[in-house]
């Protein structure tokens, strides 16, 4: 992102440390290196797609920062109108993606909802699983769900006090 390039040449600039070096395996100490922007700029002239890349990369941004659901659906349609005018394969394949998934995309601006939890608990089902190889039966492994899923508190992730 533009944030970050403009970091990276204020850190350039600064002569910060990104890598120190090490006598032991001979490594040596790495330096930010300037010219970033320019090197970036170079890249959008040269290659028309990555240019295109960055403008959707930039519109998603818009998009999902919207706090209304007409404002990111302007921001999404134009990120399918520059993706369609590509006429790469890619980018087609990308905006219709869009197009068949706006509806839930777009409720992300009214609901700011993640998937965090229901990921999450996905995961502890996965370990569970792993952990218990040979659990008698179906219902013995629901109940350790159930029970491992009771065992903190979601928001906090407090340990809950059981007596």
């Amino acid at each position: 992102s533009a944030e970050t390039r403009k970091q990276k040449e204020k850190d350039a600039k600064a002569g910060k440390t990104i890598a120190r070096g090490s006598d032991l395996f001979k490594k040596p100490e790495v330096k930010q290196k300037a010219g970033i922007e320019e090197e970036y700029k170079k890249l959008l002239d040269e290659n028309k797609l990555f240019f295109t890349m960055d403008l959707v990369k930039e519109q998603l941004d818009k998009a999902y920062k919207a706090n209304t659901e007409r404002g990111m659906k302007i921001h999404i349609n134009r990120i399918i109108r520059t993706c369609k005018a590509t006429e790469n394969k890619h980018f087609m394949w990308f905006a219709k993606l869009l197009e068949d998934h706006m509806k839930g995309i777009i409720s992300h601006a009214r609901v700011h909802i993640s998937s965090g939890k229901v990921e999450g608990t996905n995961q502890m089902i996965k370990t569970l699983r792993r952990k218990g190889y040979g659990y008698p039966d179906d219902e013995y492994f629901f109940l350790k769900i159930i029970d491992a899923s009771r065992k903190f508190s979601w928001p906090q992730r407090i340990p809950i006090n059981r007596n």
